[in-house]
């Protein structure tokens, strides 16, 4: 029996990296995985791919900046299913760029989506959370939420703002049975970094800071969002977990 056996889960952003490996570890795991992502191809493909294996997977197209998207996704879950055990909130951007050269279109975007995107889908699908008798939303946010780095000034912001959301809301959903933490992750192998990882200097310097001297993979942290999403995290809310192969303790 798995550990999100019966379970309904609901991830944004699953059309790849972080967001697919979750999506997939939960279905193995057991759960009815609802796989979302403003790319309707990717996932669509990942919810074929579950489904191929003998597990339950649905997809909708949803961009989080849109609130209209978020609301008819969570119609959906609720005609569907009446209620969302796990709700993760993994989508997101980056604009690199030195902060003095953004753009306010630039930081709107990023707001939108790291920012506001969280907050949408957090507050549309507390109904449907409330409906679990044991409920977790797990936000994602990032290290570099407590940290600065050349041009990831307003990347960090709206991650550092993640992190604070989530402590308000482990108040808030507490009365109602619904846990809320933050999963940190650091680099991982994605499409999000792919870029600044093709300079061999810079990902060099990375794996040098990092105790256990490589850098993540998806799995890894998709691992870590099963621990928060099943009832092994069930005295946990209110808390940031850091999967980062010992970066930060080494900065």
């Amino acid at each position: 029996m798995g550990r999100l056996e019966n379970k309904i889960a609901l991830v944004t952003g699953s059309g790849n990296g972080i967001g697919r490996a979750t999506a997939e570890l939960f279905a193995a795991e057991g759960a009815v995985v609802y796989v979302t992502d403003v790319d309707a191809a990717a996932a669509e493909a990942v919810a074929g791919g579950i489904t191929a294996k003998g597990q339950t997977a649905h997809w909708a197209a949803m961009d989080v900046s849109k609130g209209q998207d978020v609301s008819s996704v969570m119609r959906r879950v609720k005609a569907e299913q009446g209620r969302l055990d796990v709700l993760v909130n993994n989508a997101g951007l980056n604009v690199r760029g030195d902060f003095r050269h953004m753009s306010d279109a630039d930081w709107v975007k990023l707001r939108e989506v790291n920012l506001d995107g969280v907050v949408r889908v957090a507050r549309d699908g507390f109904d449907l959370l409330r409906a679990s008798p044991s409920a977790s939303l797990i936000n994602v946010a990032s290290i570099m939420g407590s940290r600065g780095l050349r041009q990831l000034t307003g990347y960090s912001a709206t991650k550092g703002a993640v992190v604070a959301l989530t402590k308000g809301l482990a108040f808030e959903y507490a009365p109602f049975k619904i846990r809320v933490n933050t999963l940190s992750p650091g680099y991982v192998e994605t499409a999000l970094t792919e870029r600044i990882l093709r300079n061999p200097i810079f990902e060099k310097w990375l794996i040098d800071r990092t105790l256990l001297k490589r850098l993540g993979k998806v799995e890894d942290i998709a691992k870590a969002a099963l621990f928060l999403a099943s009832d092994d995290s069930v005295y946990m809310t209110g808390a940031e977990l850091v999967v980062d192969g010992g970066m930060t303790a080494s900065l």
